[in-house]
Order: structure tokens, then C-alpha cells, then sequence
């Protein structure tokens, strides 16, 4: 092009510019002085920015966030200036300098608009987009356009610059549901604004113009491109030097791909508070920047999560592999191939390291699969040993692995910690709760595997046979009526005509063996189910099933039948948690509570719940007895019986508690507590079905139990009772005094006459030779061959 058409082209450039700034001068005045319904600007000189509800735990550890707009407002003054440049340089170079309207940079825009047509080039200033952020549309065309240089010039009236820019760099959308420069800081990088490096600082600041198209989480590659635009003029401006530049650019960028996430795994917790403040305050809970504080403590919630995780994967693991989740045809073409890769995948939501890939080529020796970032991974060795039932050549067609299937990688940890294996999402369901059993207050609640991949609290929402851990509850109302732990009951089978429909019902013990004549305390500690049923026969169902009501427990639930014994009724963990409180704090009920305080946006307490004193004689439920004498049966329990693994484990002498499976294995409990804290856990499927013949609870809930205890007891001391008035020794044993000259309740469905004085049987735990101590501290003599009572000679 010659340089009279150049020069001819410029002239008519600055023309029509020239018209164009002199008609929107018009437009300005005209605008401001006839027209009425120009919108008033009082939401941003009374600016109530929508601040989202969040949780917290006691420790003050973020667990969860909710509202349509994510927003942390930050004042002007606490901003860091290289944010500021950076978001001035890219969007708005003169904003100190103009009112307003930056006619330079109109003047550019008009020449972009007339090559390109109307709306392909924009001048808008920061103080023009507070006013469209706030009061317009988006909309291209000229009577928004005039609107908005009306509003901005009322708003330049109205506020300081520095006021200006404080609402925008707080109200902007930037993307990722986050608005505001502090709230888009923690969702890409989940860092606090002044903790950002140049580059990270260059990228947010890229985002205004399109937070759609320059998303560095959605479209890295043009986020990059964007940040690189913003560093140049930062350099060119003099706001960084050549080498803070070169070494922006290089600097490689770790962005959050996946949704907000929070330092503490406390997802059901979040949302049990979030339904407390939404009944009370309803949308105004998303809006107000409620700040709710609650009773969980992090470091046992993280315990509680990663023991529950830990032993589901354990479980699934124990239980073989079941094949891909789902398969795809790979198209030929690549690109048709990364397509159908990623919309696979996207329906597959990752869950806390278990990654869906798709696999792309496979052998017996050898996987390779493609994630969602496009990475191609290779898969051999140990990473193959869980899946290669999927590899064989005799592989059913459900579990075949081969290309187009769709299947779950994660680390293998260990030696091995940055090699790949195959895995899969465990089907089975689990839960877990800890209380201060003194107050009530949650100390950590994991209501399923993955909150993302399940909603459903199965801590307070799943109604479960509770097996043999209602067995307590039935021996605890039996040291009411007059036994005592030394009460011998007949383990032999029992047959009961009519119980079952009209059939007869003969209960079974889980081992299938009959011990004879055993104490009741021996008959907790090992779980034995006829003795518990005879147990139950003599105390009378009624007596029984209305002291059930002292824990916590829904009557309406359980059975009015001698099956009770055996847990048919229904809880959920969180009642059983409550219950178990009642025998570690000495006999009293106690209400469990999720939050203490609750705070608005300006820091105002709303609600306050301060934590009840504990052992009041209002909420004391069980005479101070029976709480003490049963704590010693479930102490023997964890020493000598089912859940003996949890003494060694520990090595603590307060550890109590009970294990629970329930018929054919279809759940699996424990629950118990040491010092002042109470947990149960469970396991099981949400469609009930068996979790496995040589399952228990033993096997399922015990560990889960005792891996939180580790670490929620460790620094807590040893809780040891103190005997209480009205009981005494008999036998080497408790007994309440009222019925120590009672001798009608030394035996259940054993003729005295054919016993000579008997000797307590003893406790096994298949360890021949070695003495333990009771729950008392009177140390028991090694188990015989057989534990089989064997009267006196």
C-alpha cells in the first residue's frame, strides 16, 4: 500500500473519530440532563458485596463454602501492588489519569470498530465496567454503550478512584464461580493474594476480558497466551524489569483443574452445617458471608477420613477386582480420539487419588493409559498385580481389560511412590463419628467413601441392624434386675417352638460352638449369641426393649421378640455413638452437637452454643453403678474377646467397646471409646448384601476404629473409674450389695444344684500361658484347653 492511500486512510480515521467522540460528548450531556431512568447508582456507593456462607472447624480450618458467587472482599489498602499494576496495565493504564472515559483509548477503539464492525474493539475503563458489572447487560450495542459512559461518570463523582477499583477487583467474575481477584487467587492457585508470584498475579489479571476463553483450569494453552500479553506490559509500563519477565514466563504454573478444594476432608460435615443455617436463614445463608464455626477438630477429622478410606480400599481390595466401569470405541482419527477420551472421562469423576483414564493399549505385562489431561501413562509390575485378572487370556469378558475401557490408576506409594496401578472405586459403604462422649460435640463425622461421589450421610441417615453391638444394652439391663457379670448362663442350644412364625427358632453362636455353663461377662466379651438369647428370655423382652430407651434408642425400631438380643432392630451410627457415651461418661445422656457459633458478615455472633456442663444429675439416664460394672465387661471385651486387637494395638487399659456383625455378615460395626472420646464405625452396602464369609466386624469396622484412636487418643491420659458406692466383690467379680444374698440371679437355665461353688471361667485370646489382667486389675489365670466351666473339686 502507498503512502497517499495510508495517509488517505488515516485522515478518514481520524474523521470519523473526531465525529464519533463529538456525538458521544452529545449523547453524555443529552443523556444526563433529559433522561430519567438512568439507573441510581447506590448499590456501589452502598456496596453489600454477596459473600458466601462458610464452615469452619474448631481450629478454624476452611471444610466448605456455599453460594452462587465464591467472593473474599478485600479492602483496596490490603490489595498487593503488584496485583493493582498488573490488572491497570492490561485493562486500564490511565485510570488515574482520566474521569471516567479514557477518549485516547476510545479513539483506538473507534478505528478497531470501524475495520472490524461494531463491537469487535471496546474502551472501556475500569470505571465503565463497574458500571456494566453492576447496573447492564453485556450486550454490544449503542444505548448500553451511552448508559454506561452516563453511569461511569456518576460514579467518578461519587467515589475516589481507590473506592473504584476496590469494587471491581472484588466484584469481577474471573471464572471457576469465583468472584474478585482474592476469591479466583484461592480457586486456581489456593494461595491468599499476597502470596502469589508475578506469574500467578499475570494470569488472574488476564481474565476479565474473557474468564470463559482465558480459564488457565479449562483452556491452559490460551490462559498462557493471555498471561504472557498482561507480563509484556508490565514490562513495557516499568512496573517489572527484564528479568522478572523472562523468569515470569518460564515459571511453570500449577492451576487447580478440579473444584475448590479444602485443606481438611470434611465434606459431610460442611453440609450438615450448611442445612442448619439454610433452615434458618434460607438464600440469605449465601449471600450474607455467614461464617459458621463447628466442633470438629481437623487433625481427627483428616484421622477419621483417611482410616475410613484407607480400610474401604483394604476391603475392596480383599475382595478382587471387578472390571472397567464402562468402555468406549476410540476412533481412528486422533483428534475424534481425544475427544471421545475426554467426554468419556468427564463422566467419571475423580475421587481423592483414584484417576479414571482410559486405556489405549494393553498386555499381561504392560498398560498404557491416557488421563484427562492427555498424559499417557505406562502401567507394569506391581501396578498390574490387583487388576491381572482383567489381563488374563481366561479374563471373563466383564473384567477384560483392553483399549477403549475405562479404568481407575492411582499412586502406588511406598518404594514405588511415582509409579501408576490399576484400582477401582470400592462399591461398599462405610461410615464413621467421634463424640466428646462428656458433652456431645462431634469431634470428626466421615459419612461415606467420597462425599463427591455420594451425598448420602450414612452417619445419620442409615437405619442398620446393629448385630451384636446392642448386645451391651441387653447385659446392661440385666445388672438392673439383680445378675452380675459372674452370672452363669447355660451355652447350650436352644431350641423355642413357635418363635419363628410359629416355627421353631433355635438361635446359633457365630462359631458354631457351645461352650456349657459360662459367666455373663465371658459371654460379652466373646459375642455368644444363645447365651445372650437366654439372657434376654429371663429379663423379659418388654423390661428389655423399654431400657433400650434410656440410650438414645428409636423403641419403634427395634423388636419386640427375643431377637432382639441379636441386633435385628435398626440405628444409625450416630445413635449408637450417643449410646455408647452413656456407659463412658459414667451413666449420663448426652445431645450431640455439630457448631458452636455462628457469626454474620460484619462478625456478629447470631448463635452461640456453649458446651453443656458435663454430668449433670438432670442427664444422668444410668445409675453410676451399672455404668461402671458394664465398663468393665466391654474392657474385657477389647482385652480377651472379639475386639481384642484394639488393646494390643493401643496399649491402653481404658479402651471398651463392642463389635457387631450381623446375620450373614451383611453389616459390620464397632463401637467403643477410650478416655473421653466415643466413635463407632460401620461398613456395609448400601443394597444390603454380604460383605463376605470370613467378614466380621472385627475384620470391617474394628480397624477403621482403631487407626482414628491412634490418633485421637495419643496424647490423651489413661481414664481409669473409680469404684462406686453399692458394689462389691463376689467371686472376684462386681455385684450391686442389694443382691449379693440373692442367689436366684447366680444362674440362667442351669439347675444350682448340680454346681459345686464355681470357679469363674476363664478368658482366651489364643495366647497359651500368659496371664491377663481383668477388667478390674485382678490378673486371670491362663485359659485352659477348653473353655468349658469346670466346677470346683
Amino acid at each position: 500500500m502507498n503512502k497517499p492511500v495510508r495517509r488517505q486512510q488515516g485522515f478518514i480515521f481520524f474523521a470519523l473519530a473526531a465525529i464519533v467522540l463529538v456525538v458521544a460528548c452529545v449523547a453524555v450531556w443529552f443523556l444526563m440532563a433529559i433522561v430519567p431512568n438512568v439507573p441510581s447508582i447506590d448499590a456501589v456507593t452502598d456496596y453489600k458485596p454477596k459473600i458466601p456462607l462458610r464452615i469452619y472447624t474448631a481450629d478454624k480450618q476452611l471444610i466448605g463454602e456455599f453460594g452462587e458467587e465464591h467472593r473474599d472482599f478485600v479492602p483496596i489498602a490490603q490489595i498487593p501492588p503488584m496485583m493493582k499494576k498488573a490488572v491497570l496495565a492490561i485493562e486500564d493504564a490511565r485510570f488515574y489519569e482520566h474521569k471516567g472515559i479514557d477518549w485516547m483509548g476510545a479513539a483506538r477503539a473507534v478505528k478497531s470498530n470501524v475495520t472490524g464492525g461494531f463491537g469487535s474493539g471496546g474502551a472501556s475503563t475500569i470505571t465503565m465496567q463497574v458500571a456494566r458489572n453492576f447496573f447492564l447487560s453485556k450486550e454490544k450495542v449503542l444505548s448500553r454503550k451511552l448508559n454506561e459512559i452516563v453511569l461511569a461518570y456518576k460514579i467518578e463523582d461519587a467515589l475516589t478512584k481507590d473506592q473504584i477499583l476496590e469494587l471491581y477487583m472484588n466484584q469481577i467474575y474471573l471464572g471457576q464461580r469465583s468472584y474478585g481477584f482474592a476469591s479466583a487467587a484461592r480457586s486456581y492457585f489456593g494461595k491468599k493474594l499476597d502470596q502469589l508470584t508475578i506469574a500467578e498475579t499475570a494470569m488472574l489479571a488476564g481474565l476479565p476480558q474473557n474468564p470463559a476463553r482465558h480459564n488457565p483450569a479449562v483452556n491452559p494453552k490460551r490462559a498462557k497466551v493471555r498471561q504472557e500479553q498482561v507480563l509484556r506490559r508490565l514490562r513495557d509500563l516499568g512496573d517489572i524489569d527484564e528479568a522478572q519477565y523472562a523468569q515470569a514466563v518460564a515459571e511453570p504454573l500449577r492451576v487447580h483443574s478440579k473444584p475448590q478444594e479444602f485443606g481438611t476432608h470434611a465434606q459431610y460435615v460442611a453440609e450438615l452445617a450448611r442445612q442448619v443455617v439454610f433452615a434458618q436463614y434460607a438464600e440469605a445463608s449465601y449471600t450474607r458471608g455467614i461464617k459458621v464455626i463447628t466442633t470438629i477438630d481437623s487433625k481427627a477429622q483428616e484421622a477419621a477420613y483417611d482410616s475410613v478410606r484407607r480400610n474401604v480400599l483394604a476391603y475392596d481390595s480383599r475382595h478382587g477386582y471387578r472390571g472397567p466401569e464402562m468402555r468406549i470405541v476410540l476412533p481412528e482419527d486422533k483428534e475424534e480420539r481425544e475427544e471421545a477420551i475426554v467426554e468419556a472421562l468427564q463422566k467419571r469423576p475423580s475421587s481423592d487419588g483414584l484417576e479414571p483414564a482410559v486405556v489405549i493399549a494393553a498386555s499381561s505385562k504392560s498398560v498404557k493409559v491416557e488421563n484427562i489431561d492427555g498424559d499417557v501413562i505406562t502401567i507394569t509390575g506391581a501396578g498390574l498385580k490387583f487388576a491381572a485378572s482383567g489381563l488374563s487370556e481366561k479374563a471373563k469378558e466383564a473384567q477384560r481389560i483392553a483399549p477403549g475401557a475405562v479404568v481407575r490408576i492411582s499412586k502406588l506409594g511406598g518404594k514405588d511412590k511415582d509409579a501408576w496401578g490399576i484400582t477401582q472405586v470400592p462399591l461398599v459403604a462405610a461410615a464413621f463419628v467421634a463424640l466428646d462422649a462428656d458433652t456431645g460435640a462431634y469431634q470428626a463425622l466421615v459419612g461415606g467413601f467420597d462425599y463427591n461421589l455420594q451425598k448420602f450421610n450414612h452417619v445419620t441417615q442409615a437405619w442398620r441392624q446393629p448385630g451384636s453391638a446392642i448386645k451391651p444394652f441387653v447385659y446392661s439391663a440385666a445388672l438392673d434386675k439383680g445378675y452380675n457379670p459372674g452370672t452363669l448362663i447355660l451355652d447350650q442350644e436352644l431350641v423355642m417352638p413357635g418363635e419363628n412364625a410359629g416355627a421353631d427358632w433355635s438361635p446359633q453362636n457365630d462359631d458354631g460352638v457351645f461352650d456349657g455353663p459360662i459367666t455373663m461377662r465371658y459371654s460379652l466379651a466373646h459375642s455368644k449369641n444363645v447365651p445372650t438369647v437366654r439372657l434376654l428370655r429371663a429379663l423379659e423382652v418388654p423390661y428389655t426393649h423399654d431400657f433400650l430407651g434410656k440410650f438414645g434408642f428409636d423403641l419403634a425400631r427395634h423388636p419386640k421378640n427375643l431377637t432382639l438380643a441379636l441386633g435385628t432392630g435398626a440405628v444409625t451410627p450416630l445413635q449408637m455413638a450417643g449410646a455408647y457415651a452413656v456407659f463412658a461418661n459414667g451413666g449420663y445422656s448426652v445431645k450431640p452437637y455439630l457448631i458452636t457459633r455462628i457469626e454474620d458478615g460484619d462478625g456478629t455472633v447470631l448463635v452461640e452454643n456453649k458446651p453443656p456442663a458435663p454430668r449433670q444429675d438432670s442427664a444422668r439416664v444410668l445409675d453410676a453403678r451399672n455404668a461402671f460394672v458394664t465398663d468393665s465387661m466391654l474392657r474385657d471385651v477389647t482385652r480377651y474377646g472379639t475386639g481384642a486387637a484394639a488393646t494390643k494395638r493401643l496399649g491402653r487399659t481404658d479402651i471398651a467397646g463392642k463389635t457387631g456383625t450381623t446375620s450373614d455378615a451383611i453389616d459390620g460395626w464397632f463401637a467403643g471409646y477410650g478416655a473421653n472420646v466415643v466413635a463407632v464405625a460401620w461398613m456395609g452396602y448400601d443394597e444390603p448384601r454380604s460383605l463376605g464369609g470370613r467378614e466380621f466386624g472385627a475384620t470391617l469396622a474394628l480397624p477403621i476404629w482403631m487407626d482414628y484412636m491412634q490418633v485421637a487418643l495419643a496424647k490423651k491420659p489413661q481414664v481409669e473409674r473409680e469404684q462406686p458406692e453399692g458394689v462389691l466383690r463376689e467371686n472376684d467379680d462386681w455385684i450391686y450389695a442389694e443382691f449379693a444374698e440373692m442367689p436366684q440371679y447366680r444362674t440362667i437355665d442351669i439347675d444350682p444344684a448340680t454346681l459345686a461353688q464355681p470357679e469363674q471361667p476363664y478368658l482366651t485370646d489364643d495366647v497359651e500361658g500368659e496371664e491377663h489382667p481383668r477388667a478390674d486389675g485382678v490378673p486371670t489365670a491362663p485359659p485352659p484347653a477348653s473353655p468349658v466351666f469346670v466346677p470346683a473339686q
